[in-house]
């Protein structure tokens, strides 16, 4: 089954103020220190200092490890489904952490029952591609080495890792792997050519074609067609891939990703939803256990794997 649909945030007065805070903070963050011309240390310092005080999820443990030899985190519930997801942060391939993205890991962790597997994936410009989708690859493959059924696991990402999520179930398929039950992509960065930008009418807060640019050039290996499937995604062949949930925020540069990707994945006859959040912006989920439509999407999601077999308990 596949179809689309469009949703509306809670718009209650508090909501409305909080929405607008948020927003402004965002783009105060991302304008002033995640641009071109400030180094990518000082930007991931930032990034983490301006993530800190997001809420985490009660009753989660947070512990770090490692998975086939790659950095994470392990967030886990106080009851555990027997189902892991798999988390790739987004950060245009050169910023971000498991830290950052705490909130939103620890949602799913707590209100899906699910343990989470946070990956720090390598990072350019010290590791360009292959790096980052190789360190996917490690890690899935390591929990199926522990016993992790394939049908029992779900990889997830936003932005750069929605992108890694894709391209590291393509190299799945290739390789003959099984694949995992499930694929979830918040606001996925699936074409790094530069092309199908979107200029939303209320502005993007959060991020800016230069920035973009920023990250994919020191992602990008010199010489190679930023088209490459397994660059971007969008130009490869969908079929077979695992049951797909797209998100997408209405107010954000990489809206027509979203749209263009979930077209083509219906196009190769795989099971996908696309979700089209109004008067949100990119990857508006991390504002998890703040923000009403925050928490909405994610608990679509978390129907999302409930309708694939999971049993996340309903809230």
């Amino acid at each position: 089954m596949t179809w689309s649909v469009e949703l509306a945030a809670p718009t209650g007065a508090g909501q409305r103020l909080l929405t607008a805070l948020l927003r402004g903070l965002t783009w105060l963050l991302f304008r002033a220190g995640l641009r071109p011309g400030v180094g990518v240390p000082t930007q991931r310092r930032l990034l983490r200092w301006g993530t800190r005080l997001a809420p985490v999820a009660r009753g989660v443990r947070v512990t770090p490890g490692e998975l086939g030899g790659v950095p994470c985190e392990w967030l886990q519930p106080a009851r555990d489904n027997g189902w892991v997801l798999l988390y790739l942060h987004g950060g245009a391939f050169i910023v971000g952490a498991p830290q950052t993205h705490r909130s939103l890991t620890s949602y799913l962790a707590r209100h899906g029952q699910l343990r989470v597997c946070a990956l720090d994936y390598r990072l350019a410009p010290e590791h360009p591609f292959p790096a980052a989708r190789d360190d996917v690859l490690a890690a899935y493959r390591a929990l199926l080495a522990q016993g992790q059924p394939a049908e029992r696991i779900v990889i997830a990402g936003d932005s750069a890792g929605g992108n890694l999520a894709l391209v590291g179930a393509l190299r799945l398929r290739e390789l003959g792997l099984p694949l995992p039950a499930a694929l979830v992509c918040l606001s996925p960065f699936s074409d790094v050519s530069g092309a199908n930008l979107h200029a939303p009418a209320a502005g993007d807060p959060l991020l800016q074609a230069a920035w973009l640019e920023q990250g994919v050039a020191a992602y990008c290996p010199a010489g190679m067609d930023r088209r490459d499937p397994q660059l971007s995604p969008l130009y490869a062949e969908l079929h077979g891939l695992s049951p797909l949930l797209v998100q997408v925020g209405e107010d954000e540069m990489l809206l027509r990703h979203s749209q263009l990707l979930a077209r083509r994945a219906v196009a190769a006859g795989v099971d996908c939803r696309l979700e089209l959040y109004r008067r949100q912006w990119h990857v508006f989920q991390i504002n998890c256990g703040l923000l009403a439509g925050a928490d909405q999407a994610l608990q679509r999601l978390l129907d999302f794997l409930r309708q694939r077999g999971c049993p996340c308990p309903l809230s």
